[in-house]
């Protein structure tokens, strides 16, 4: 099973990197006004709904959205805060609840899918990065395949994944159709990206190629897979389900560009998937393979910050398992501890690049390309960070 370690106080994935970028490298890098691992010049926005899909036996999803705020409308505080138990939330750095969305039109959505059992605000500093870039972000929390609703068997959940997507898509191009709304005239209808990690990359990369029954979404015009399945056999729980990997033929369907992501310490998915998606991926325009060197399964996710805001508020480890947080114990170990590769380099590094990917082959910024070269993964500023 594909598993985003993330129960009772969540905890889930997140990135190191190995660039081996399809592009053509300059000999100069010319750095953007946004740098991709700073916050861009928008101020952050976050708000939260629920959405009933009709069409599927009135499923509901719990929905968060991250967004660009302009300049005048920007406020420091109140912080939102992430919940995460009866009163412990980790409060955020750049994102304000309910301000105003940025007034542009033609904004572009992106959408985030979490890990299998996890949530949908596993990856928040990504998202916020994201949204101070000038991206609305969407993520919903997978009814029972979530933390809070873990009830679906491997095959129904996978089978719900790219459904969710979509509808989440549809519902947001809805609000910006429908005047009076905070996001009414936003939104750009045609192209989208979508993002996810472990079993949300593999939902990121059915949205491309189909999955579990369901078709692509041609809407969806960029890709980044975090730590997703390609080969059932290259991940610590295999499984027999169809539904588990997928094939050369589906592979070879996806004609957008993509970003591959993954840790070369990842024991739950191992980083050779990545190698054969690369090779199986022969009509994507563009095929970026990132791999941070040292990083695990859940560099990917928050679970640093969950692990250390315990510890501040005196939760120490050996009261985790009373709480119902043992399984934060091992995640937290491998990838908090000070032998494993530093969190914040890894996060730095993820938002480094998927913002650069997206920025590039959404927005169709070419001052990016310099980022997703081999010439910047070699350079000192991507150290950690090879190029095959």
């Amino acid at each position: 099973m594909v598993k985003c370690l993330v129960r009772a106080i969540s905890l889930v994935c997140m990135f190191a990197a190995t660039l081996l970028a399809c592009s053509d490298s300059s000999n100069q890098i010319n750095t953007p006004i946004d740098a991709p691992d700073s916050l861009g010049t928008f101020g952050v926005g976050h708000t939260s709904f629920t959405a009933i899909d009709e069409m599927r036996d009135n499923r509901s999803l719990l929905v968060d959205v991250w967004y660009p705020v302009d300049p005048g409308d920007r406020q420091e505080s109140p912080p939102t805060s992430y919940p995460l138990a009866a009163g412990i939330g980790l409060v955020s750095k750049a994102a304000v609840d309910d301000v105003p969305v940025s007034s542009r039109e033609n904004q572009t959505l992106l959408v985030f899918s979490h890990g299998y059992g996890g949530t949908n605000t596993q990856s928040v500093e990504l998202m916020e990065m994201l949204a101070s870039h000038g991206f609305v972000v969407v993520s919903a929390e997978h009814t029972g395949n979530a933390q809070s609703s873990n009830t679906d068997s491997f095959d129904e959940a996978a089978a719900n994944r790219v459904p969710d997507i979509s509808f989440l898509i549809d519902t947001m191009i809805d609000r910006s159709e429908q005047a009076g709304d905070s996001f009414y005239n936003r939104l750009d209808s045609q192209r989208m990206g979508v993002v996810g990690h472990s079993f949300g990359g593999m939902t990121a990369v059915g949205m491309s190629a189909g999955w579990a029954g369901a078709s692509p979404d041609h809407r969806v015009a960029a890709i980044a897979p975090i730590s997703a399945v390609f080969d059932a056999e290259l991940q610590s729980d295999t499984r027999t389900s169809p539904n588990a990997g997928f094939t050369a033929a589906q592979l070879a369907s996806i004609t957008v560009p993509v970003m591959l992501i993954g840790g070369t310490k990842d024991a739950n998915v191992f980083i050779e998937n990545n190698g054969i998606a690369l090779q199986q991926m022969t009509n994507s325009p563009k095929v970026y393979k990132v791999d941070i060197i040292g990083a695990t399964h859940t560099h990917f996710a928050n679970v640093c910050a969950i692990g250390n805001l315990l510890i501040e508020l005196g939760i120490t480890q050996d009261i985790w398992p009373a709480i119902g947080a043992q399984e934060l114990l091992e995640p937290y170990a491998i990838t908090c501890s000070e032998e494993a590769f530093p969190i914040e380099e890894a996060t730095r590094l993820q938002n480094l690049f998927v913002v650069s990917f997206f920025k590039r082959h959404l927005l169709d910024d070419t001052g990016y390309d310099s980022y997703l070269s081999s010439q910047y993964a070699q350079s000192e500023a991507a150290a950690e960070v090879s190029v095959r």
